[in-house]
């Protein structure tokens, strides 16, 4: 926990907070990092489109919001987690450490969010910032065009053809509560659906908008 700290350069005064953070719902049901998950997930949002609106003041909402939505995704939060070793420092339960849960990328997207609530409720909005404008200003320079994540390619997709937007249906959910995996099937009415598998509903319906556009663009 001591490394982890020097890595993201703040101590925390109420250590509890941060062990809070770091303790995944596998160790146990009712002291978890979920609710801390929530307020750093509306914290980083909110960080995040202020810093694009002072760098692309040209830009319009909806570039805007396609720039932001890469920048909170799940894979950018696992990829900013595992820079600072977040999965090292996590609490958690025997048979999700066997499993791998501290590289698991949905663990780590939670801990992170989990991470930046214990920062901004241990020292305010002004220490949260610290933490999330040097990475996320990085990251967000980096990228020349507003993206487009893979779901929202398809919609456009489907509605440049005069067709209703793509439908996404929960085919499955496997697994134990603390690791389940989603199965989620897409479908653009008169082509063949697409389905793909992953720890969150999110990542999934990504996942699955995108191997179906690739089928829908080499049709």
């Amino acid at each position: 926990m001591d490394a982890l700290l020097t890595r993201i350069s703040y101590h925390f005064r109420n250590s509890g907070l941060l062990t809070l953070a770091l303790t995944h719902p596998s160790v146990a049901r009712a002291q978890n990092n979920q609710r801390l998950e929530f307020l750093g997930d509306a914290v980083l949002g909110l960080v995040v489109a202020r810093i694009l609106y002072d760098l692309y003041p040209g830009e319009q909402e909806g570039e805007l919001a396609r720039r932001h939505a890469a920048l909170v995704r799940g894979e950018t939060l696992t990829d900013v987690a595992r820079e600072i070793a977040l999965g090292d420092a996590l609490h958690i339960g025997a048979s999700e450490t066997q499993g791998g849960g501290r590289d698991n990328a949905s663990n780590l997207e939670d801990a992170l969010e989990a991470l930046i609530g214990a920062i901004y409720l241990d020292g305010g909005m002004e220490a949260a910032e610290a933490f999330i404008v040097p990475r996320w200003t990085e990251m967000a320079r980096k990228t020349e065009a507003p993206p487009k994540d893979a779901k929202t390619a398809l919609q456009e997709w489907a509605q440049a053809r005069g067709l209703p937007v793509p439908n996404y249906a929960l085919v499955e959910s496997t697994g134990p509560a603390h690791a389940p995996q989603f199965t989620i099937e897409v479908t653009v009415q008169g082509y063949p659906p697409a389905q793909a598998q992953a720890a969150s509903k999110r990542v999934a319906e990504q996942a699955a908008a995108g191997m179906l556009l690739e089928k829908l663009q080499h049709a």
